[in-house]
């Protein structure tokens, strides 16, 4: 049987608990999942407590393993810390929501906070999605000398239903904000090119959003070889998510909003595919990465917080 903690229940941590579930019933593995939670009495989301053996507000509950095989970390970002701490010694793997911490929580010691060789991986989605994919396979054969990313996307709209006022991206406290919210494009960047030479970052809130977090970051960043530009933001109306790559033959555009390749000579590849599924590639990735041998995960933690400080314009 697999064991799986998760602590934070919200809608990224339901869909984690719902893949992961569908994953081990195509795998042919037996789920426990538990829950560690703040306040019982707190409805969650349609279907998630049908998945759960057992939910507690403390480790120290009868109902709760003295040891998990996975350890899902997906409550607000400013409490990571926190809980890494309270886990320490009790998951065979961690699977850690992007960012690993808050803003203000950079200079915190990983080794404090994790087991020694214990594994861990941070989320990383932009990485498994479709067309993300076919931009690694079509830079086997390209030479991009210059990358201009945009992600623009209004944030009352991103949670139907839900008052943006209330979520963590609206608070600069709860380690909301552009800069880090968003960090998804940094992310990929440096899995793509690896860390820039000099970054020059201006951020701000601008717009009449009610919010106390940044709305708004800009970055001009230098390789060897490439000159990046990346531009997000919280106010634009319409979602536009794309990464343009300026080679010698032309420029290659992918878009990710609509699942499209173009290529410098006009033609475009499509890998339209629901959302979701990203999210199960790196389930599977997961799991098979807490099943095997290797010690470091593709996005480590030490790598994910030298991301973060990057994305702050931090040495």
């Amino acid at each position: 049987m697999l064991t799986a903690l998760f602590i934070g229940l919200g809608s990224i941590g339901t869909r984690h608990l719902n893949n992961l579930a569908a994953l081990c019933a195509q795998r042919g593995l037996d789920l426990r999942a538990d829950a560690l939670r703040s306040d019982l009495s707190r409805p969650l989301r349609p279907g998630a407590a049908e998945r759960l053996t057992a939910q507690f507000t403390s480790l120290s509950d009868p109902a709760a393993l003295p040891r998990y095989d996975l350890a899902f970390i997906t409550n607000p970002t400013s409490l990571h810390a926190e809980v890494l701490a309270l886990v320490r010694g009790r998951a065979g793997a961690l699977f850690i929501e992007k960012p690993i911490f808050s803003a203000e929580q950079t200079g915190l010691d990983l080794a404090a906070l994790l087991d020694p060789g214990g594994k861990a991986y941070v989320a990383a989605p932009m990485r498994w999605c479709g067309t993300m994919l076919a931009v690694k396979a079509a830079l086997r054969t390209l030479r991009p000398y210059c990358a201009r990313v945009l992600c623009s996307s209004y944030l009352p709209d991103w949670r139907p239903g839900v008052d943006y006022r209330t979520v963590y991206s609206a608070h600069k406290a709860l380690g909301g904000g552009v800069t880090i919210d968003l960090i998804h494009e940094w992310d990929y960047l440096v899995d793509l090119f690896g860390k820039p030479e000099r970054l020059y970052n201006l951020r701000g809130h601008y717009s009449e959003l009610e919010i106390d977090s940044d709305d708004v970051s800009l970055y001009i960043a230098e390789y060897p070889h490439l000159l990046a530009e990346v531009h997000l933001d919280y106010f634009g109306r319409g979602y536009r998510r794309t990464l343009e790559l300026f080679c010698p033959e032309g420029s290659l555009l992918a878009d990710f909003g609509a699942g499209t390749l173009t290529w410098p000579d006009g033609r475009t590849d499509h890998h339209e595919e629901p959302v979701n599924e990203r999210y199960l590639r790196e389930m599977g990735y997961f799991l098979d990465y807490a099943a095997g041998p290797a010690a470091e995960s593709l996005n480590s933690p030490a790598t994910a917080l030298e991301v973060l400080k990057l994305t702050l314009g931090e040495k």
